[in-house]
């Protein structure tokens, strides 16, 4: 069984940074795309950035040029780098990855972004 954990959220002022974090752990053999999806309040869940295996990296066009994933695979851990932030990125944060071929989800973290 594989679990995810976001970490990093929180309260942060229009135009700042916030740094978010995945963590997966569990039993498993191999981690092919990580990535992060949000949600806000009566919006569905829409993808932010999606990292494969390789590095390889793609981005919602709205968020492009200010948050950045990354990845750690020695850790297991994914990251998303929220720089220059605006009050419409406020929502529950997810990461999702496919691990051992299944996708799977964290429980969310909430970023709320004040004007």
């Amino acid at each position: 069984q594989v679990e995810l954990v976001e970490s990093g959220g929180g309260l942060v002022q229009a135009g700042g940074s916030l740094r978010l974090s995945c963590v997966a752990s569990g039993r498993f053999f191999y981690i092919n795309s990580m990535g992060w999806y949000r949600q806000a309040p009566g919006k569905q869940r829409e993808l932010v950035a999606v990292i494969s295996s390789g590095g390889t990296t793609n981005y919602a066009d709205f968020v492009k040029g200010r948050f950045t994933i990354s990845r750690d695979n020695a850790k297991n851990t994914v990251y998303l780098q929220m720089n220059s932030v605006k009050p419409e990125d406020t929502a529950v944060y997810y990461c999702n990855c496919n691990v051992d071929g299944r996708r799977n989800w964290g429980q969310g973290t909430q970023v709320t972004v004040s004007a």
